[in-house]
C-alpha cells in the first residue's frame, strides 16, 4: 500500500486532501455553534486538534460515544503534558500537577464532598464517569509521570524511557478501553505495547524540538554507549553514532508495535478502532528509515497531507 500512495499524482492528493476538509466540516457542523462561549465539548475538540494532531484525526473516525470519550481523554492528557512547557520554574508546575491531581480526587469522591473544578475537561469527564467506569488510577498514572519528568527530564535508560511511555501512554488507551467499557486481558497488552510504541515514537520526534529548548531526550545509556556529546545533540549535528543510538530506540517502537498488532485477532469487537494511532507511528518509523534515522532531517516535520485518507482506510480495513 506504502508505494502506491508514493504514486499517487498531484490531483489526487488534492482530492484526499479535499476528503479531510469535509470530512472535518461533516463533523463540526454537528455540534454546537460557538457563541459567546465554547462549550466543554467544544474545548475538548479544540484542543487535540491544535496540539495533537495525529489523534485528533484518529479520534474523528470514532462512533460518536467513544469520540467524545477520546477527545475529553486525550485533552486531560495534553492539559498535564503542556505544564511543562508553560512554566519556567519547577515549584509552579508542581502546583499545577498538584492542581490536576486534587480534581481528579474529586472526580473519583463517592462521598461527593470534594468540589470538582469547573473546568471544560472535568465538565466533560465528570459526563463520562457517570457513564461509564474509569479507573482513577489511569489518570494518577498520567499526572505522576509527567511531575516526574518535570523534576528529572534526563532519562537514565532505555528500560526507563519505556516505562514512563507505559505510564504517560499507555495509559490513555487503558482509559479509552474502558470508555468503550472493553475489559479484555488481550486489549490491554495491545493497549501496553501501542501505548509504547507510540510514545518511543513521539520521543524520536521531539529530540530535534528539544534540542532547540536545549533539552535532551536520548536515554543516558545510549548517549554513553554510542559516545554521543550533549553538545552534539543541542547543536543538531547529526553523527553515525547519533544515527545508531535512533536506531535502537526506533527498533525497540516498532518490536513494540509488532507486537500489538500480532495480537489484533484475540480483540473483542470494538476495540480495533481504538489503536488506529499504529498507523501514524508505523508511517513515521518507516519515513525515519527512509532517511537514514537522521532525526534532524526537515522532511520528518512534514505533514503527511493524505494521512485522514490513510487513517480512514485503514479502519476500513480494521486495521491499526
Amino acid at each position: 500500500m506504502a508505494k502506491t500512495l508514493i504514486r499517487l499524482n498531484s490531483n489526487t492528493i488534492i482530492f484526499l486532501s479535499n476528503f479531510h476538509f469535509n470530512f472535518v466540516r461533516s463533523y463540526t457542523s454537528t455540534l454546537p455553534k460557538i457563541k459567546e462561549k465554547q462549550t466543554s465539548a467544544e474545548y475538548c475538540l479544540e484542543s487535540v486538534r491544535r496540539y495533537d494532531k495525529e489523534n485528533y484525526l484518529c479520534t474523528l473516525l470514532l462512533d460518536n460515544s467513544l469520540r467524545n470519550c477520546s477527545l475529553a481523554v486525550r485533552a486531560f492528557n495534553i492539559e498535564v503534558a503542556r505544564i511543562q512547557d508553560l512554566v519556567s520554574e519547577p515549584k509552579i508546575g508542581l502546583m499545577r500537577f498538584q492542581f490536576w491531581d486534587d480534581a481528579i480526587t474529586a472526580l473519583f469522591d463517592k462521598n461527593g464532598t470534594k468540589k470538582i473544578p469547573n473546568h471544560p475537561v472535568m465538565n466533560e469527564l465528570r459526563k463520562i464517569t457517570q457513564r461509564h467506569k474509569l479507573s482513577k488510577r489511569y489518570f494518577q498514572r498520567l499526572i505522576t509521570s509527567r511531575r516526574n519528568q518535570l523534576t528529572s527530564p534526563v532519562f537514565s535508560s532505555l528500560e526507563n524511557l519505556e516505562t514512563y511511555m507505559e505510564n504517560g501512554v499507555s495509559s490513555i488507551y487503558y482509559l479509552l478501553l474502558e470508555s468503550n467499557d472493553i475489559q479484555n486481558i488481550h486489549a490491554d497488552h495491545v493497549a501496553s505495547h501501542l501505548g509504547k510504541a507510540q510514545g518511543l515514537a513521539n520521543n524520536l520526534r521531539s529530540i530535534q524540538h528539544g534540542a532547540e529548548q536545549g533539552q535532551i531526550f536520548i536515554p543516558r545509556d545510549l548517549l554513553m554507549h554510542y559516545n554521543i556529546s550533549e553538545e552534539q545533540i543541542l547543536r543538531k549535528r547529526i553523527s553515525k553514532q547519533l544515527k545508531d543510538a535512533v536506531f535502537d530506540i526506533a527498533t525497540k517502537a516498532n518490536q513494540h508495535l509488532e507486537k500489538a498488532r500480532s495480537l489484533k485477532e484475540n480483540l473483542p469487537p470494538g476495540a480495533t478502532p481504538i489503536f488506529l494511532p499504529g498507523i501514524a507511528v508505523d508511517l513515521y518509523l518507516k519515513q525515519l528509515r527512509q532517511h537514514d534515522f537522521d532525526v534532524f532531517s526537515a522532511n520528518l516535520r512534514k505533514s503527511n497531507p493524505i494521512l485522514p485518507f490513510i487513517l480512514w482506510w485503514n479502519l476500513k480495513r480494521s486495521k491499526y
